[in-house]
């Protein structure tokens, strides 16, 4: 299990709270320090099964910058989005936690937490 976090987010505190009180074994990657690949980014939403604007905080300084609230949300801007994430990975949802079975989920609250710790068995 992987979880990506940025220290300074209260609800990513929360989620390693939820699975340190678990004992769950997981690796931390500090997305802003070790951004993730467009590559990985869409695994990332593969696994997740959700669109790269799904996962995007629009009220960042830098969606306002970018125009995002104006961009299509459609298949053939998706690279776009995509792209965008990887070029500024403080766009990125978090917490993100990769869990064992393969998926994925944007573990904002403790349910979401609590879902992934179940999901331990890969997809047959």
């Amino acid at each position: 299990m992987e979880i990506w976090i940025n220290p300074s987010c209260s609800k990513c505190r929360s989620a390693l709270s939820v699975l340190d009180a678990e004992g769950a074994g997981y690796t931390v990657r500090r997305y802003l320090d070790d951004p993730p690949s467009a590559a990985e980014i869409g695994d990332l939403l593969a696994r997740l099964g959700l669109e790269p604007w799904d996962i995007t905080r629009t009220g960042e300084a830098v969606a306002a910058e970018l125009g995002m609230a104006d961009w299509p949300r459609d298949t053939e801007d998706r690279v776009r989005w995509i792209e965008a994430l990887a070029a500024h990975p403080v766009l990125i949802q978090r917490p993100i936690i990769t869990a064992d079975d393969g998926s994925a989920v944007v573990g904002r609250t403790e349910q979401a937490v609590r879902d992934a710790l179940g999901r331990t068995e890969p997809p047959s």
